[in-house]
């Protein structure tokens, strides 16, 4: 199994043994940045966090950013990650650029995928507004073994003192293994349901 995971790095989703497939995070293309963005709610701490990261076509480390959020659902805490990554994209000047989440909810409402009754949630609809700057922006599910770096982000959340936006330049010690997994084409195994 290490040798099939160590070689799927040609493929998005190696479906092997008919219900396990190998999911890595992938480079985007030649030119363009990555948002890899992620949201989480703790129970214990009845706190919502966010984070994410922006990457470009070698997988470098552009800029991160996590933040505590307070109390919310994990969808709007999902909102949140890409929302504000989408903003951090826009401000430091990322005009192709894709954001890749894995909440498939969330990306198929951006989509317009999904009926919403009533009205759609506010960062949906500020996301929405985001899209009609003069960028290109493309949407992309994926299973939480492509976005563990954004996890881990958005857990770091709960360390920080304040429920400010934390801005990071570089990458947190603690994330390293990480970014080398993602860099590397490393891929994790998921067992999934087969539909016939």
């Amino acid at each position: 199994m290490v040798d099939d995971i160590d070689n799927c790095n040609h493929h998005s989703m190696n479906i092997s043994h008919g219900n396990t497939v190998f999911i890595g995070w992938k480079k985007p293309q030649e030119g363009w940045v990555k948002l890899n963005c992620d949201g989480t709610y703790k129970d214990t701490l009845e706190l919502a966090g966010c984070g994410g990261l922006l990457r470009d076509s070698n997988g470098r480390w552009l800029t991160g950013y996590s933040r505590k959020i307070g109390t919310c659902d994990a969808l709007s805490a999902e909102m949140w990650g890409m929302y504000l990554g989408m903003q951090l994209a826009w401000r430091n000047g990322f005009h192709q650029f894709q954001v890749e989440s894995d909440s498939k909810i969330l990306v198929d409402m951006i989509m317009g995928n999904v009926k919403i009754n009533g009205k759609p949630p506010i960062l949906v609809c500020r996301i929405q507004e985001l899209l009609k700057l003069n960028w290109q922006v493309q949407f992309k599910h994926t299973w939480r073994e492509g976005n563990r770096s954004a996890d881990w982000l958005a857990n770091f959340s709960f360390s920080i003192n304040s429920f400010q936006i934390h801005v990071m330049e570089t990458p947190p010690s603690g994330i390293s293994n990480l970014l080398f997994d993602d860099i590397s084409e490393a891929c994790m195994p998921r067992n999934i349901r087969v539909t016939i």
